[in-house]
């Protein structure tokens, strides 16, 4: 019996909603992996901890030979609202990763956690050792242990990494920092980046340090896999059905048990305060620019709901989608741009209208206030400082990307001959009183994988029969085409992602080379709905796995 199917028969008997277990291969480098064992984890992240440092404002760091830290923190987002958090280098975000294309990239990772944690670089073409997948290509960073992460940046772009242990955890809680690859192509005077999330804020006492059940995560206890108790794990309390009213990607309820009541839905609301870097509006730190720059913002939705924003004062275009560039991008101007979890976009904008104004989320979610940054020009005269305005509740069309930029043709087309074409029927149904969120009628691990050899040019349909519910999929170690959306080729430039947000009703058709051998993970990007069961795997069939997983390690992919 191969280790994926020892770990499935332990972990999976009886349960849907259980943090995914898989297998890999790879003989990795991580210090002293001995005595990892998940009855060392505590059940934490519920209350601020006595000592932990008040987060720092994030740095870049050279991605050359860098030393990312996991540890507790407490974030000041803004309005007094101080948060426990789990941290890369006591910052939210962690410290940005910069490279230069063609630069070899060594990142160590050092857990002071009290739990394992790991490190993927969300949508980058890794090997596949160094893809983060604790029990797949690793084991997981044990406490007060280390592991290092090398590979060659090849291909320019806007990534971003996070923990992809018990990540629907992990990254809840501020495991995640954005991963840049510079290109010589880039000509451009200010570059930011602003990485999207929310948090849950409900209880919080920060005078005394005590915090309720609501937390920015939620209780990750059993880990001790081997006989572990099926009704005791990190999903408690999930019950999923209804999307939120601002037509975001649903969540959880992760207030406590739930009584059996479907119509109790998947509830966004715990999510009370939104951030940018880390800060709620006004907290956040304006963005100079001097008029006649040419601004780069990189956005990275991190967190588990999708953002329309908008950009005041300006004409913009859209440069890259998940990294990859659009070739011959149009200005648009007052149309909001939808980013989904796991999606990375690139604009510019040139800065040609002096004065202060913002960067901010169009919803009638209230809380959505929150997400908003000013863009502030130097030297502007008190008069222009007044521009800034609140236009949250303004009707803006959003930005068609099926229909954007020059139409060309791209690599594949729905008219060429495959070697395997693969449906997934993304959906949600209630099973032993959970709502488990499933491809083609089945949960992980009794998904069926897409086989793939090396070479073969696969397509992909998705189809979301969910009634109300959002699914990002995310593909690892790819890049795939976006060829058709209902049944509708493309219009405009060719798109290339590597993670697709597939809407209620709607339903895509993607492509891509299978040139990265491995065993990938292919999952929605709402991760609570991948931790319910919404994965499957990219299998090469001529990929030797030959990597044995530690039992006692806790690995949590999922």
């Amino acid at each position: 019996m191969n280790t994926f199917a020892a770990i499935k028969k332990t972990l999976f008997a009886g349960t849907f909603a259980l943090p995914l277990i898989l297998a890999g291969c790879f003989e990795g480098k991580q210090a002293d992996m001995h005595g990892a064992h998940a009855s060392d984890q505590p059940a934490a992240g519920t209350a601020l901890t006595q000592g932990a440092a008040e987060t720092v404002k994030p740095s870049p760091a050279d991605g050359r030979e860098v030393t990312l830290t996991a540890q507790e923190s407490t974030l000041d987002a803004g309005q007094g609202r101080k948060l426990p958090v789990w941290t890369f280098n006591n910052s939210v975000p962690g410290p940005q990763i910069r490279v230069k294309q063609g630069e070899m990239v060594k990142i160590t990772v050092k857990n002071t956690l009290k739990v394992p944690v790991s490190l993927h670089v969300h949508g980058y073409p890794l090997p596949f050792e160094m893809d983060g997948i604790p029990g797949v290509s690793q084991n997981a960073i044990a406490p007060g242990k280390s592991f290092t992460y090398a590979f060659k940046a090849t291909v320019p772009g806007t990534y971003w990494y996070h923990s992809h242990q018990n990540s629907v955890k992990q990254v809840d809680m501020g495991l995640y920092g954005s991963f840049v690859v510079e290109s010589e192509e880039d000509v451009i005077d200010r570059d930011y980046t602003l990485v999207l999330d929310e948090w849950m804020s409900g209880g919080m006492d920060a005078e005394s340090g005590g915090h309720e059940a609501e937390s920015p995560g939620h209780d990750e206890r059993g880990m001790d896999m081997p006989g572990m108790d099926m009704n005791d794990h990190d999903m408690q309390g999930m019950d999923m059905g209804a999307g939120n009213e601002s037509g975001a990607s649903a969540g959880h309820d992760m207030s406590g048990g739930h009584d059996g009541d479907a119509s109790m839905g998947h509830d966004m609301s715990m999510y009370d305060l939104y951030t940018i870097n880390g800060k709620t509006y006004p907290a956040s730190e304006p963005l100079i620019v001097k008029e006649g720059d040419i601004v780069r913002l990189r956005l990275v939705n991190a967190g588990y709901m999708s953002h329309s924003l908008h950009l005041q004062g300006h004409r913009y275009r859209i440069v890259a989608t998940d990294g990859n560039r659009i070739a011959n991008p149009e200005w648009v101007e007052n149309k909001l741009l939808a980013i989904a979890p796991g999606e990375r976009y690139d604009i510019e904008f040139e800065a040609n209208h002096p004065g202060t104004w913002l960067l901010d989320e169009h919803s009638d979610n209230p809380v959505a206030n929150n997400m908003k940054i000013a863009i502030q020009y130097e030297n502007a005269p008190s008069s222009q400082k007044e521009q800034e305005q609140d236009d949250s509740a303004q009707m803006l069309e959003t930005v068609d990307m099926t229909k954007y930029g020059k139409p060309e043709k791209g690599k594949f087309s729905l008219n060429d001959q495959y070697n395997l074409e693969y449906t997934m029927d993304l959906g949600t149904s209630r099973r032993n009183g959970e709502m488990v969120y499933t491809i083609n009628g089945k949960v992980f691990p009794d998904t069926d994988p897409v086989k793939v050899k090396t070479g073969d040019k696969v397509k992909v349909h998705f189809v979301n029969s969910s009634a109300g519910e959002d699914h990002p999929m995310h593909l690892h170690g790819h890049t795939f085409q976006v060829l058709s959306k209902n049944g509708t080729p493309l219009g405009g430039a060719a798109e290339y992602k590597d993670t697709l947000n597939v809407k209620p009703g709607e339903d895509y058709v993607v492509a891509f080379e299978a040139n990265n051998p491995g065993d990938w993970m292919f999952h929605c990007h709402d991760l609570h709905h991948a931790a319910a069961g919404m994965v499957t795997e990219l299998k090469y069939t001529d990929f030797n796995n030959t990597f044995e997983p530690d039992p006692n390690a806790g690995n949590m992919p999922e």
